[in-house]
This record gives C-alpha cells, sequence and structure tokens, in this order.
C-alpha cells in the first residue's frame, strides 16, 4: 500500500493506492454522518461492503448518459431525503462517472459538503478520481459544468479491478500512456517493458506500481496548478480531440483518448517538435493493448465539436505538444484555422 498527498491552495488530498473498500470506516473523519453513492453494477458486484451504508446509499443508474444534471438533482433530492448538513460527509464509490457526478453534488449542495472516493477502474483510479476536477456533461458536451474542489482521500482497490472487463480496463492504459508521454520517458519505458503482464492484470505488485507512478505524475502537476491556469493544462494531452471524438463517435473515453494522443503527435509532428518514429512508438505501444489510432468521424465535424471545447479562447485553444521528444510536452495556442490546415 502506498501513500501520496496532493497539498495545494484548494485543500490536502490523500490517495491510498492498494487499500480496500472493506476499511473505508478508517478513512471517514469522526462525528460525521455517512451518504454512500454508487451505481447498479458496484452495488451488485459487493453488495455485503455496503451494508453499514444501507441506511443513506444512494445507487445510480450506470453509463456516461447519466452523467448529468438530472443525475444530480436526483442526489440532492436524496441529501434532503437524508438530511445532510454541513457535517455530513458524502463517499463516491465506483468508477469516473460516479465520482465525478458525487464530487460535483458534494460541491455544490449546501455550498459544499467534504467527500472522498473509493476508486474502482483503472481509468477513475489513474485519471478522473485524482486532482479535483468534478463536473458533469451538458447537451452531450463533456463536463462542461463543474467545479475545483479535492476530495479529502482517494482509495485505489487493486482488487476491485479483476471485475473489469478487458475493454473497461484498457481506458486506464490510455491515460497512463499519455502521462507517460508528457510527463516521464522512464514511465513510458515501463509500460513498454512490462506491457504483458499489465495487459493481463495479473501481476498485483506490477500493477499497483505502475498505478503509484502515473498518479504520481498526474499528482505533481495538479499540485503546482490545481485550477488548471497553466502546468495542469499539459494533462489535457490527447483530450481535445478525444472529446470530440468521444461525443462524435459514442465510444469510451480511454478509445477517445488513444486517438486524439495520435492526433496530439501528428500536430507535434507538423510543428516540427518530434519526428516520425515517436509517433510510430506510441502507436505500436497503443495497438498492443487493443486501443483505437484512427477515427471515423469527419475531421471537419470534430472542428466544429472542438470549437465548443472548455480550452477554447476566442478564434484559437490551448493545444498540448509533445516537445522535442517524449516524456516532455508544452501549451501552445493555436488558431482552429492552423488546425484546420493541417488536416486538409
Amino acid at each position: 500500500m502506498k501513500t501520496i498527498e496532493i497539498k495545494g491552495e484548494l485543500g490536502t488530498s490523500s490517495i491510498i493506492v492498494g487499500e480496500s473498500l472493506k476499511n473505508l470506516d478508517k478513512y471517514i473523519p469522526n462525528n460525521s454522518g455517512v451518504i454512500v453513492v454508487t451505481d447498479k453494477n458496484i452495488f451488485s458486484l459487493y453488495s455485503k461492503e455496503f451494508d453499514p451504508y444501507r441506511e443513506k446509499l444512494i445507487i445510480l443508474e450506470t453509463g456516461e448518459a447519466n452523467k448529468n444534471l438530472s443525475t444530480v438533482e436526483f442526489i440532492y433530492r436524496k441529501f434532503l431525503e437524508f438530511e445532510a448538513d454541513r457535517h455530513t460527509f458524502v463517499v463516491g464509490v465506483g468508477g469516473g462517472i460516479v465520482c465525478d457526478i458525487t464530487g460535483f453534488a458534494a460541491s455544490t449542495y449546501m455550498r459544499g459538503l467534504n467527500f472522498g472516493f473509493v476508486s474502482t477502474t483503472l481509468l477513475s483510479q489513474v485519471d478522473a478520481s485524482v486532482g479535483g476536477k468534478n463536473g458533469v456533461n451538458f447537451l452531450g458536451f463533456k463536463n462542461m459544468v463543474g467545479v475545483f474542489n479535492p476530495p479529502q482521500f482517494v482509495l485505489c482497490s487493486i482488487d476491485m479491478l479483476k471485475t473489469l472487463s478487458y475493454k473497461e480496463y484498457s481506458n486506464g492504459i490510455a491515460e497512463m500512456v499519455k502521462h507517460g508521454v508528457i510527463n516521464s520517458i522512464e514511465h513510458f519505458k515501463e509500460i513498454e517493458r512490462f506491457k504483458e503482464d499489465l495487459k493481463s492484470c495479473n501481476n498485483i505488485n506490477l500493477l499497483e506500481n505502475l498505478i503509484y507512478n502515473s498518479i504520481k505524475i498526474k499528482s505533481s502537476i495538479v499540485e503546482k496548478d490545481q485550477r488548471e491556469s497553466g502546468e495542469r493544462k499539459k494533462l489535457n494531452f490527447g483530450h481535445t480531440y478525444g472529446h470530440a471524438i468521444e461525443h462524435c463517435e459514442k465510444i469510451s473515453h480511454g478509445k477517445a483518448v488513444s486517438i486524439g494522443i495520435i492526433i496530439g503527435l501528428r500536430v507535434s509532428l507538423k510543428l516540427g517538435l518530434i519526428v516520425e518514429d515517436d509517433i510510430k512508438r506510441v502507436s505500436s505501444l497503443l495497438k498492443f493493448f487493443n486501443l483505437p489510432l484512427e477515427s471515423s468521424c469527419k475531421m471537419e465535424n470534430l472542428q466544429k465539436i472542438i470549437f465548443k471545447d472548455k480550452k477554447r479562447s476566442g478564434k484559437s485553444i490551448d493545444f498540448v505538444a509533445v516537445d522535442g521528444f517524449l516524456g516532455r510536452s508544452k501549451v501552445v495556442k493555436l488558431s482552429f484555422q492552423c488546425l484546420k490546415e493541417m488536416f486538409k
């Protein structure tokens, strides 16, 4: 078991890698009433673990389609029913969708309730539940309504990853590869070296180390810039086009980010920042994990969606490019016209 602490202006968040849902009660503050939020899938798999919290348990429908303001309103109504007050502690148990919705609902109810997460998917462990971004989709656009507010803790249960389908599991691998590409060639090389074990999800110790390293990369960036005003923007690598592809194709976040990573590398190549071999190397690794490299959406349609992206500023966008070699990145301001010309 390993612990990472993220300290910043928004508060301190402890991420415990290798902890179990069974030990949740150890992390809940004393003298706090507890409300637990999960989804139907997690509840069906681990119903016994929820026995201590059944009196104030909120069970959500599953899927991206439910990550919206209607679900948030449903949670608010439950908070009222359970007589939540400013001392109530809220725990989200699930993947990125559950954690995002729970964090947003807790952060906005009564101007903010304290909360924590038990992260049950690889994607949420290395990305969604780390860093204090909590948001929901609006009119089909990703995370358009949200807040910056870190959880007090995130418990990353490695054992729970065994229940994931490979399709779901590989979503998290795309984010792990991204962390290596933008910040650490050593992490990227580790994923290359142990790709067979990572794919099989059988070596728990190795998996725990790789997850820890990935979280460490993200947390080191977040700690410098909790509100995404500068350094943290680098974590959006692969997400500008990735979110557009997710919206257009209705595919999973990890698959969309995988394609977005390749597009980001191609932009980096066109800017003269990397060489073709860098793209081939990353493509080979993503392909090994059965992650896609190309989108079926027309580029002109993706451009229209990107124009509504949160990172847009007027007629330009903050775009993350790999800077010189894998493991280093920078944010460049590109006009939409420039992006359009690149992909003619």
